[in-house]
């Protein structure tokens, strides 16, 4: 007789399994539980306010197989990436920085007229315009059409479609193989890693090179950065575990930078494992040996994240409610992603933090998901005269306390509230 008790439980059992996206193997440890959330790049505009926002965990799990750190799919990639409210162009630190990328990648691997560049998810041409100025061939993918369109108007030839291995099958025949294949922080926000992966594989030339960079986990633990957790990130990685991807297709790394950007970034190098042409950097095992010390090699290493993450909540409103006792203005600037993780997480609203600007005219006049905090152009902060400004891209706060210095004239303080609350 069936047992109709066990039954449902069993198939409760299995539909709750959640399995790694790399390697398949069952994820049962968590690094961070964050709540519930709306997708970050919603930004929701006046009328639609009272329709409401779906909402989904951010619980973030780490394979105890290959340390993949990693959430749940609930929103496929095109539902989020074909149309999309980031734009590259509007940090100029960052701009800065692909610039400088440009000039070290065509002195470095010798980069002419005759080389091919080739970038996935090139969002508006804010790296590829480097390379065009140079006059090396170019080819921009992004799945986003309305920014892409900025891209092409730009003058750079820009391929509105999602990468993967087909896509990469049908360039490589058509002869657009890479001698240097870039992708900026797209790593963490593909599904089927295994897919993509094995298309850069597939796009690059016998001897080509790929660089890849991408937040680097060490530094969001070290840092405390929990804020770069959103649903459009669906994994975060250390070398460690993206020296395993990348050999699993066929990839091998053979050299590293560590770098400033995004509050600590890695730029991986990778050739075909194939290729004798180069030599492994000691950088390579200088990282990997300072991600075994953290213990990243093992599921100790990331215990702790979750208590710390509660400390800085918890500091954080406790200053906004003391300013705010105090009689107080309080304002932010920015409007990035990890905004709606950092207020929605802290449960801050516009009793705490007025209203936020931007530079992008893409999100000003609509409201942050989740907080429904507005967002204006900057001019308002001079307008307002708030006594506090919440620095919400805290990875750009030198550049930004640059730009809004004029607030010391009426005696306002910037906030940066990562890696832990500070008044400047």
């Amino acid at each position: 007789m069936t047992n109709t008790l066990t039954m449902p439980l069993a198939v409760e059992q299995a539909r709750s399994t959640k399995l790694c996206r790399f390697c398949g193997a069952q994820l049962q440890h968590t690094f961070v539980d964050l709540g519930m959330s709306p997708l970050c790049e919603t930004y929701p505009a006046a009328a639609e306010l009272n329709r409401g926002e779906t909402y989904y965990p951010l619980h973030v799990y780490v394979c105890s197989e290959c340390f993949l750190v990693q959430l749940e799919e609930f929103e496929s990639g095109e539902n989020i990436f074909s149309d999309y409210a980031y734009f590259s162009s509007y940090s100029d630190s960052w701009l800065k920085h692909c610039e400088k990328y440009c000039a070290g990648m065509v002195e470095r691997f010798g980069l002419t007229s005759d080389s091919f560049v080739v970038e996935v998810a090139s969002n508006d041409g804010y790296l590829l315009q480097y390379f065009l100025q140079e006059g090396i061939p170019i080819l921009g993918i992004e799945p986003a059409a309305n920014v892409a369109k900025v891209a092409t108007e730009k003058g750079i030839p820009t391929l509105v479609r999602f990468f993967g291995a087909d896509l990469a099958r049908e360039l490589a025949r058509e002869g657009q193989s890479a001698d240097l294949l870039a992708g900026n922080n797209v790593l963490a926000q593909v599904p089927d890693l295994n897919d993509f992966v094995e298309g850069l594989k597939i796009l690059l030339k016998p001897d080509g090179v790929l660089t890849l960079e991408f937040p680097h986990l060490l530094q969001l633990i070290r840092r405390n950065e929990f804020d770069t957790i959103y649903h459009e990130h669906y994994s975060y990685f250390s070398l460690l575990t993206t020296v395993k991807i990348l050999e699993a297709h066929g990839l091998r790394v053979f050299d590293v930078e560590e770098l400033a950007s995004h509050g600590g970034s890695l730029r991986v190098f990778a050739c075909r494992i194939e290729t004798g042409l180069r030599v492994t950097s000691p950088a390579v095992r200088k990282v990997l040996e300072d991600e075994e010390q953290a213990r990243l090699n093992s599921i100790d290493g990331y215990k702790s994240f979750g208590r710390r993450v509660r400390q800085t909540k918890l500091a954080f409103v406790e200053f906004l409610i003391q300013a705010t006792k105090e009689g107080k203005s309080i304002a932010g600037y920015g409007a990035p992603g990890k905004s709606a993780t950092l207020l929605q997480y802290c449960g801050v609203g516009k009793d705490l933090i007025a209203y936020t600007v931007d530079r992008s005219p893409h999100k000003q006049g609509r409201f942050l998901p989740g907080s429904h905090i507005p967002i204006y152009h900057p001019d308002r902060i001079a307008e307002t005269k708030p006594d506090y400004v919440v620095i919400l891209p805290w990875n750009l706060k030198d550049e930004i306390m640059q730009q809004l210095q004029f607030i010391r004239e009426w005696g306002g303080r910037f906030v940066v509230p990562i890696p832990e609350v500070a008044v400047y």
